[in-house]
């Protein structure tokens, strides 16, 4: 059973991050109540030395010659882990690693950083890295090269996402025929997946190095990569929020043309227009202002206030939710149509599976893995898994997308063919004038001439696809 001191000291440690698994039992040798003793030495002898040393107006030379300009200084004080001497303003103060830690022989020539404001008052941050027990550090070390990895693979998946869908994007923008309300919603489609991927890309080129304190010489310029970062974030959710309400506005329309057989729902595509890119201003400005007011931190790149972040979280979570029962009832009506011409169709179940695998990187289904899952639940093994399984995916979803709803797509495949036959044509034409001989008659039949015999010979497409087919 621990006491009242131990049950202090091990809070203390929870905090710096030693696990009370060992703290309940050793510290290196060291019993708890032995280190809260040698914990509370290291406070008194902290406190008797500010006591004895006096402001920097007062006998202080060195630091008040230094100070003696502003005036201002961040006051000497123990935060509970390590004792700060006064400081001088708009600069990074350093105080060596504290002797009580049981580690200290290891990390003895390491310092603890603060930052002290140009007001005279320290700063929210503290870096005690460095003092940080070193098989612990190891174990971060392990888990920044996973971490580095898997940005590896996010970083490929939407540059290649990116170029894929760009080039799908001119397709669909390009052939007049393919100009109707589904493809009008692809394009949009596309253009969120766009992006999303260039804010994340960009993001990660303007997030600030690993390390809380700038130092005096890199202030000013950190003022503006910070203003530069935060927006970068802010655009960054509202892209990742227009590519999920985009998503659901796929959803939604295919859903429709399935229950309303012959519906083609132009009249709706500007209410599609507002739900794709109007939704998501509707939780991103709230979040941006409470987490200026409430968590207004580095780049907005930590979520440490859970309530703040579920505000972005839950609309997200709720498009994922009914993108999934629209795909479950997508799927019914799937399986009902293939088996009413299944004597025509016997490989039903083929096309069922090819379908619904179709139909996934398009609804994004595949979120809904991982969903119930959230950020407090995840840890170890399992936080790695998920993080893979959606880094890998998401980062890579737009590229599926562009490839099986454009580059694969039967009517964007003829009407491709058909613009390279005219091409060839008009070249074909261009070199028939060039070589035809003079003699021909103007009374000849048309039907004789191969160029005319070449055009009507060419097979005309038929009406489009079903709606099953299109998609699927």
């Amino acid at each position: 059973m621990l006491n009242s001191c131990s049950l202090r000291v091990l809070l203390l440690l929870s905090l710096w991050g030693l696990p009370l698994r060992r703290a309940e039992t050793d510290f290196g040798g060291q019993t708890a109540g032995e280190l809260y003793q040698r914990w509370e030495r290291y406070r008194w002898e902290c406190q008797k030395t500010l006591d004895d040393a006096k402001p920097p107006s007062g006998g202080r030379q060195g630091l008040g010659e230094e100070l003696g300009l502003m005036g201002l200084a961040c006051n000497g004080s123990f935060d509970m882990y390590v004792c700060w001497d006064y400081a001088a303003p708009n600069a990074t103060a350093r105080a060596s690693c504290p002797w009580y830690l049981p580690w200290h022989w290891q990390v003895a020539a390491g310092f603890v950083l603060r930052w002290c404001g140009s007001d005279g008052q320290w700063g929210p941050w503290r870096d005690h890295t460095q003092c940080e027990n070193p098989e612990k550090h190891g174990v971060f070390q392990d888990q920044r090269l996973i971490l580095e990895r898997l940005r590896v693979v996010y970083t490929i998946g939407y540059s290649l996402s990116f170029a894929t869908l760009l080039i799908a994007l001119l397709i669909l923008s390009f052939f007049r025929r393919l100009r109707c309300t589904r493809n009008y919603i692809h394009i949009n489609l596309f253009t969120s997946f766009m992006m999303r991927a260039a804010a994340i890309l960009t993001r990660d080129r303007l997030l600030p190095p690993p390390r809380p304190y700038p130092g005096d010489q890199t202030q000013t310029r950190w003022n503006k990569a910070l203003a530069a970062c935060r927006t970068a974030q802010i655009l960054t959710q509202y892209c990742v929020g227009a590519n999920y309400t985009w998503l659901l506005v796929e959803g939604v329309y295919l859903h429709r043309l399935l229950v309303l057989v012959g519906g083609w729902e132009e009249g709706h595509f500007r209410g599609y227009l507002l739900l794709g890119w109007g939704a998501p201003a509707l939780f991103v400005i709230p979040w941006v202002i409470v987490r200026y007011l409430y968590e207004n931190t580095q780049c907005w790149e930590r979520n440490d206030v859970k309530a703040i972040w579920w505000i972005i979280r839950t609309p997200i979570l709720i498009t994922i939710l009914i993108n999934f029962l629209i795909f479950m009832r997508i799927l019914g009506i799937l399986v009902s149509k293939l088996r009413t011409r299944q004597m025509r169709c016997p490989d039903y179940r083929l096309r069922l599976a090819r379908s619904t695998l179709t139909l996934v990187p398009l609804l994004g289904v595949h979120e809904v893995v991982f969903a119930p899952v959230t950020e407090e639940q995840a840890r170890g093994a399992l936080r790695l898994a998920k993080l893979g399984f959606e880094i890998f995916l998401s980062s890579f979803q737009g590229f599926l997308v562009s490839v099986l709803y454009c580059f694969v797509n039967k009517e964007v495949q003829t009407e491709i063919r058909r613009g390279w036959d005219h091409c060839q044509l008009r070249h074909s034409l261009g070199d028939a004038h060039r070589q035809r001989p003079e003699r021909v008659s103007r009374g000849s039949n048309p039907a004789d001439d191969p160029i005319h015999h070449a055009l009507s010979s060419k097979s005309l497409p038929g009406p489009g696809d079903e709606v099953l087919e299109s998609y699927c």
